[in-house]
């Protein structure tokens, strides 16, 4: 009988911790709804025999061949697959960056900073792949190239995250991101390390939609209240 007199007691944290984790999907939105999607297209891919998925993937992928023909609909399909990765690390990041910036700027302006990275830097880090390929510095082959993944909006919305945190700790966080995402640039050099430290560029460049974000982080919010 003490078991049963315990038994409510033990459920409370177990149902407390589930409305905490319902609530925090309810706040981003459009971070859980692309997780979702992703998952089942990871789900898809790994029932994918390696063949079919390579070519399945190069026709979604944001290559210059694919960009030159259709330009709109594989800038918008490559943001749904996963190139062979897990699902699982996705999610960690997706819940770290996604969300925190979804509840902070909202659900259209963080999409707005997710899509602008996305794009800008497929189409500046393909063009300076073209270049390369114009001018014999890249093989000819690189025109259909594997590109696809989310990574490039990931970067833009961890590096926006720098206006989020509160100074002074915001000018060692933007550092850290700069080294993340420049240090590949510099001793590996290859269009994607240019895609995704070009997309913290435009991340930063997203202050203006920032303004009149309140933050939603604990620390700020108690920073606020003293103010």
């Amino acid at each position: 009988m003490s078991f049963f007199r315990r038994a409510p007691s033990l459920r409370a944290p177990f149902l407390r911790a589930s409305q905490a984790i319902r609530s925090y999907v309810r706040s981003a939105p459009g971070t859980y709804l692309w997780l979702a999607a992703l998952f089942v297209t990871t789900v898809a891919m790994h029932h994918m025999s390696p063949e079919f998925e390579d070519e399945f993937l190069r026709q979604r992928s944001t290559n210059i061949h694919e960009l030159s023909r259709n330009p709109v609909r594989v800038l918008i399909s490559s943001a749904f697959w996963i190139d062979g990765s897990s699902w699982l690390p996705y999610a960690v990041l997706y819940s770290l960056f996604h969300a925190t910036a979804e509840r902070w700027l909202g659900t259209w302006r963080w999409l707005a900073v997710a899509a602008l990275a996305h794009v800008l830097a497929t189409l500046i880090s393909e063009g300076v792949l073209a270049l390369a390929i114009h001018h014999g510095a890249a093989p000819r082959s690189s025109v259909n190239t594997l590109d696809v993944g989310v990574s490039y909006a990931l970067a833009g919305v961890v590096a926006v995250l720098t206006y989020w945190v509160p100074k002074p700790w915001r000018y060692g966080y933007v550092l850290i991101v700069l080294a993340v995402y420049g240090t590949p640039l510099v001793t590996g050099r290859t269009f994607t390390d240019l895609g995704h430290f070009t997309s913290v560029l435009i991340g930063l460049a997203c202050f203006p939609l920032t303004r009149d974000a309140v933050p939603t982080a604990p620390w700020a919010l108690r920073r606020s209240r003293r103010s």
